[in-house]
């Protein structure tokens, strides 16, 4: 196996699947099926989701809203996500844990870095949730940090494409597919794959990013195997 401890990134968004908001139930268990198959090969595996299809503090700000409520709302969305993910996994017997950077001890667990590694150690799926816990932070930033915290081989980032692309290919059919790129070269071609702060805590550590078409069955477990799927961003 390539890669024996992974943080995946999922948006909010591919929660949606066919809804215009909220959570659709066929989409949860198909992520929950691809990390199962990533668990059952032998892989760590830890999960940040984002809270666009529920909440999202930056639109909050553009409606007149203060940026810092808005953003904590947000971080309350990924924890719904998170509980989402979270209960179609144990459903299909897996042992989990969702950690809060927001303390909810109802629901969650405070994130205490060593005791994520060591529910990692022990085979469980870590659901890191209410992004970094702080305002004007995005959950890629989150997911660079707990990666990084979590000393994660890679950032897997699941997307509805299948890479990274020298631009839109939903809107450029003429747009060229990356099979890797450094992270300089990615900055200076000014290609959004993160927010730059995540960015830059990747580059700075080491951290290599994967983007990857996860709503294609099989691809996650393709990647632990090192197989050729999706754009590989590294020093």
């Amino acid at each position: 196996m390539k890669y024996k401890r992974i943080l995946l990134k999922l948006s909010g968004e591919s929660l949606m699947g066919n809804k215009e908001f909220g959570i659709e139930q066929k989409a949860v268990d198909h992520y929950a099926n691809e990390i199962k198959h990533a668990v059952e090969a032998g892989a760590q595996v830890a999960v940040v989701i984002g809270g666009g299809n529920i909440f999202r503090g930056i639109q909050a700000k553009s409606n007149g809203m203060d940026r810092v409520q808005g953003d904590y709302m947000g971080m309350l969305a990924t924890i719904i996500n998170s509980m989402a993910l979270q209960s179609a996994l144990e459903s299909k017997g897996f042992s989990t844990r969702l950690l809060s950077a927001i303390e909810m001890k109802e629901i969650c667990e405070p994130f205490i870095r060593r005791r994520a590694v060591r529910h990692l150690e022990k085979g469980r799926v870590v659901i890191f949730g209410a992004g970094t816990g702080n305002p004007y932070f995005t959950t890629d930033t989150a997911a660079s940090l707990r990666a990084i915290e979590i000393e994660a081989d890679v950032i897997l980032k699941g997307t509805r494409v299948d890479g990274i692309y020298t631009a839109d290919p939903e809107k450029d059919k003429k747009a060229k597919r990356y099979d890797k790129i450094t992270f300089n070269e990615a900055y200076e071609s000014g290609l959004a794959i993160m927010d730059l702060t995540a960015f830059t805590l990747c580059k700075e550590n080491n951290l290599p990013i994967i983007v990857f078409d996860i709503n294609t069955k099989g691809n996650l477990k393709k990647l632990l195997e090192g197989k050729k799927v999706g754009t590989l961003v590294s020093n």
